[in-house]
């Protein structure tokens, strides 16, 4: 029995998974696509259906009776992501597709209990609107131990040793996820991304903000290692006397060379109007992009660094792509062939192909769809046997 419950949960995660990628998708497709038979494909279905993850809908008629195709469910939250960041905190309902349905968002108070309480007042908010939420997760910026749903750190801050899983599963009575922000992002590429990104196995997110992050995917699994302390290589050293200093206090780190403050403390020392040192990296990329050449080379000059790790990264983990997220994504046009000019010239074996270079199709949603993936990725996920 246990055998065949298995064999079950896998063929239910497989139906779901194509109508995600497929749909609208007939019964008779699923089929023929997964080898599966008619009446199992129905039973399953219907199973999908009464749980209230897939909708049917009507295709168009090619002379006979119109077909029903099935979709994810359209209306209706299933979870919360709450993005934690070192300005602004969003909470947001999302439902299965990962579509944002409401969100709020405030400035993140450096005091931690005062940010506590109004994302804990965000959630019963959205709660007492969206009967439907099945769980909570939450994108940090720092150091954080997946498995127990603790903050170990929160550098930015100074926040240590935050039980945040703990406290808002006794708040609230649901479920909580909690990752770094990284690495959620990471996940919301793998399940929410465009196809080509989540057709590949092996991937690192680069994700460029006011820090540096990344996350790791291996076999399709995000990769956290001890006590979640994978991917930090936002502070390896790459150089000196980089214009800022990283959450560290370090000049020499990746992330002193490649983040937004990076960028911004470049178009400040070149450009002389006092207003440079109070633009945001919002308004620095649209001033890169209307061809001004003072953010054009603030972003290329943080572009190349930007390569300069990358291209240490393919020489130690050497995955199938490389995904660049965060606002920066948005100033591809102009980065884009510095970035991959810098990652071929660090290369040790010039002539072999390299990892795919892609810019995040996710936008400035990056880390609040991420948190809503830790939350949605468990209606997705491959059951295995033990």
């Amino acid at each position: 029995m246990a055998r065949s419950d298995t064999i079950r949960d896998i063929n239910r995660q497989i139906i779901l998974n194509y109508v995600r990628e497929k749909e609208p998708i007939s019964r008779a497709e699923i089929s023929h696509e997964t080898a599966l038979q008619r009446s199992t494909v129905s039973l399953i279905v219907e199973e999908l259906k009464s749980q209230g993850l897939i909708d049917e809908i009507e295709g168009e008629s090619t002379g006979g009776r119109p077909p029903i195709l099935l979709r994810l469910r359209a209306v209706g939250s299933m979870a919360i992501g709450v993005d934690v960041g070192a300005a602004r905190t969003t909470v947001a309902t999302g439902d299965l597709a990962g579509r944002v349905v409401k969100r709020e968002t405030f400035a993140t108070d450096p005091d931690l209990r005062t940010t506590v309480r109004r994302i804990e007042t965000c959630i019963r908010n959205f709660m007492r609107s969206e009967p439907g939420i099945e769980g909570i997760g939450i994108s940090l910026p720092g150091l954080v131990d997946s498995e127990t749903g603790e903050a170990l750190f929160i550098p930015h801050f100074k926040w240590r040793d935050w039980a945040i899983a703990n406290e808002l599963r006794e708040t609230t009575g649901l479920p909580v996820r909690v990752d770094n922000d990284a690495n959620a992002a990471a996940l919301a590429e793998l399940w929410l991304g465009r196809p080509e990104i989540r057709d590949a196995r092996d991937f690192i997110l680069v994700l460029v903000e006011e820090g540096l992050g990344t996350g790791i995917v291996f076999d399709g699994q995000v990769y956290h290692g001890m006590n979640g302390a994978a991917g930090e290589f936002g502070h390896m050293t790459i150089g000196k006397d980089a214009p800022v200093a990283c959450a560290a206090g370090s000049y020499e780190c990746w992330e002193a060379f490649a983040s937004e403050r990076a960028a911004l403390a470049r178009y400040a020392k070149t450009n002389s109007r006092s207003s440079a040192d109070a633009i945001t990296f919002e308004q620095l990329i649209d001033r890169a992009l209307a061809g001004e050449e003072n953010a054009k080379h603030a972003l290329l000059e943080t572009a190349y660094y930007l390569g300069l790790g990358i291209s240490n990264l393919l020489k130690g983990l050497s995955p199938e792509a490389v995904i660049v997220g965060g606002q920066i994504s948005r100033a591809w046009p102009v980065i884009a062939d510095e970035l991959t000019n810098a990652v071929a010239q660090s290369s040790i074996c010039r002539g072999l192909p390299s990892a795919r270079l892609i810019a995040s199709t996710l936008g400035h949603n990056t880390r609040l769809m991420g948190a809503l993936s830790l939350v949605l990725a468990g209606k997705f996920a491959s059951v295995l046997p033990a």
